[in-house]
């Protein structure tokens, strides 16, 4: 019972042919230790570290080359995917920061498009990127249910809850933390209070340098680090399973305890 995730991790730049050929190479690897879950980075598709720049060409339709690259390593590695990209928004200029999801057959079980833009330490992702309403967006796999969010959202502790309430009991986050002064610790720190607040899985995959920290990570439900991929492109790969959740929620029962709900804007 249970089911074997790799977190995968790279530093995409904007040779968007380049980032094609990282991610089939990490899924390729990952596969290859057994994963039945790969989660690559937020922005795999493209990156540009010049927050002024017009990335406005660069963007794809979710069925584009991205997309149809991610379906065609699913169904060719026999796993399930979980990739950010930058989708052409229909309604105006801007784009939006979403994580494909596809499964083993290749095809898209949902898609999450991100809800709170980095805007913050001298970043405004706003100005290029257009925030979405907040849906749960979950699905099945392997005795669990998971639940995806993107970076900056790790910031806010009702967004974690609100997918918990929605029945996730493990949390998905690509990212693409920036480096700086005490990010790693924030980036460790958060993850780990997600994890042990919600007693649930927290599978995070963050590119790495030079522009960010790397360090993705599984995250048990007691905040252990179980797989950690360091700070080089690569894959780390543990597996999880639904009863260390369980056991973890009978010692600490803080989920039934709490006297709060969540309520979106």
């Amino acid at each position: 019972m249970g089911l074997t995730v790799a977190v995968a991790q790279f530093g995409a730049t904007t040779d968007k042919a380049a980032n094609r050929e990282s991610v089939a190479k990490l899924i390729e690897q990952a596969a290859g230790t057994g994963a039945e879950l790969v989660v690559l980075p937020e922005n795999a598709m493209y990156s540009n570290p010049d927050p002024t720049a017009d990335t406005s060409s660069e963007r794809e339709p979710t069925t584009g080359d991205f997309g149809t690259l991610i379906g065609h390593l699913a169904k060719q590695h026999g796993v399930t995917i979980v990739a950010g990209m930058t989708a052409i928004n229909d309604a105006n200029d801007k784009g939006i920061n979403t994580l494909l999801i596809v499964g083993p057959d290749g095809a898209q079980i949902d898609k999450y498009e991100k809800v709170h833009l980095y805007d913050a330490f001298g970043y405004r992702e706003s100005d290029r990127v257009e925030a979405a309403a907040f849906r749960p967006v979950t699905f099945e796999l392997g005795g669990f249910t998971f639940g995806a969010m993107t970076c900056y959202d790790l910031r806010f502790p009702e967004m974690a809850r609100a997918l918990v309430d929605a029945d996730a009991d493990v949390l998905l986050l690509p990212a693409a933390w920036v480096a700086g002064p005490s990010k790693e610790d924030h980036w460790t720190t958060l993850l780990r209070a997600r994890a042990i607040e919600n007693t649930v899985y927290v599978v995070a995959a963050g590119q790495s340098g030079p522009h960010c920290t790397g360090l993705s990570m599984v995250i048990d439900p007691m905040g252990v680090v179980v797989a950690n991929a360091g700070e080089v492109a690569g894959t780390a790969t543990t597996h999880i399973d639904p009863e260390r959740v369980q056991t973890v929620r009978a010692k600490n029962p803080s989920l039934s305890n709490r006297r709060f709900t969540v309520a979106s804007k």
